[in-house]
């Protein structure tokens, strides 16, 4: 694999974990919908980037 092909991986596997590590915090009532969505959205925004670089 290239390295560009590398690091897309590694952004989706973060982008993953993020949107895991939200949804799970939302379901126990750490956050409300509104901050969890915020968060997606910046997770989203992170993984565009990484696919545009690659």
């Amino acid at each position: 694999m290239s390295d560009s092909s590398d690091d897309l991986e590694s952004a989706v596997e973060a982008f993953l974990s993020e949107a895991d590590s939200a949804y799970e915090e939302y379901d126990r009532g750490y956050t409300d919908a509104d901050a969890t969505l915020r968060r997606l959205e910046s997770a989203v925004e992170q993984l565009r980037t990484a696919n545009r670089e690659a």
